[in-house]
């Protein structure tokens, strides 16, 4: 990513932070901010958690995937 590109982006994320009015998200977004990136956040899991995380990875080397065109059609169609 070039300097005039990550300077848009932030530029773009900022605009983007400002008009936000949902709690959840801005709290989330403050907790991506305070986080410590010399933690292994796998350790915090639970093991059901881990577990899905596991299932996932095991679904997508093994081509059960769908497209995120086709999951949110599913979706709205819930």
């Amino acid at each position: 990513m070039s300097i005039a590109e990550i300077k848009k982006t932030k530029s773009n994320l900022i605009a983007w932070i400002e008009q936000l009015s949902d709690s959840n998200m801005l709290m989330v977004l403050d907790g991506l901010r305070n986080a410590k990136s010399d933690k292994d956040w796998w350790s915090d899991l639970s093991e059901k958690q881990k577990q899905h995380i596991n299932e996932g990875i095991d679904d997508a080397e093994n081509g059960r995937v769908i497209s995120s065109s086709e999951f949110w059609t599913k979706l709205k169609d819930a």
